[in-house]
């Protein structure tokens, strides 16, 4: 029953994701093509570098979560990213605006410690 749940935890929690990665990948192509990339410069290495790293880890890694392959690498990446929002983007706001990205921190770090389950690719 353990693996059910971790699939359950995978393909919820990844798909849940992938919209997110989706719109912030509309938003850097947009940004490109349009000569100007907005978003929070996280790191100090620029916009369009801190938007890159989001996208990698809201649209990427969630699709490695969801087809299970490399699946700890990608709920690494998810849980970064997601932590980087809640704890560093969103640190001086209310709970109420980080909890979105709280909820998908903790799924994705749940997976790095557990790993994927046998239903996937890596097999655990």
């Amino acid at each position: 029953m353990n693996d059910w749940g971790l699939l359950a935890l995978r393909i919820g929690t990844a798909g849940l994701m992938l919209p997110h990665g989706w719109q912030k990948a509309h938003r850097l192509i947009e940004g490109l093509t349009g000569g100007q990339v907005k978003f929070y410069n996280w790191l100090g290495i620029g916009e369009t570098p801190s938007l890159i790293l989001t996208v990698i880890g809201e649209l990427v890694a969630p699709i490695l979560v969801l087809v299970g392959w490399k699946s700890r690498w990608g709920a690494a990446l998810m849980a970064i990213t997601m932590g980087v929002a809640a704890f560093m983007v969103h640190w001086e706001d209310s709970l109420s605006d980080k909890e979105h990205a709280l909820l998908f921190f903790f799924p994705a770090l749940a997976l790095v410690l557990t790993g994927p389950g046998k239903w996937s690719i890596d097999r655990g």
